[in-house]
């Protein structure tokens, strides 16, 4: 599996070393998408994540300004 990270959105969480980031990464030289997963420091181990498209994506930003905290 080939990744290129194309963007660090965001640092949602972190636990020792690992941290949970927002992406925009490129997977297998195909389509970017937005990404949600954990990483090790060097970004060379990942855990298993959550993938976006653009709309999805935007349809998460939306959901989120609804839900009440």
């Amino acid at each position: 599996m080939e990744y290129q990270i194309l963007d660090q959105i965001a640092t949602l969480g972190k636990k020792g070393v690992w941290t949970k980031e927002l992406n925009l990464i490129r997977w297998n030289n195909k389509w970017d998408k937005y990404d949600i997963r954990d990483w090790s420091d060097d970004h060379t181990t990942m855990s298993k994540g959550v993938t976006l498209t653009h709309d999805e994506i935007i349809a998460l930003k939306y959901a989120l300004e609804f839900f009440e905290l």
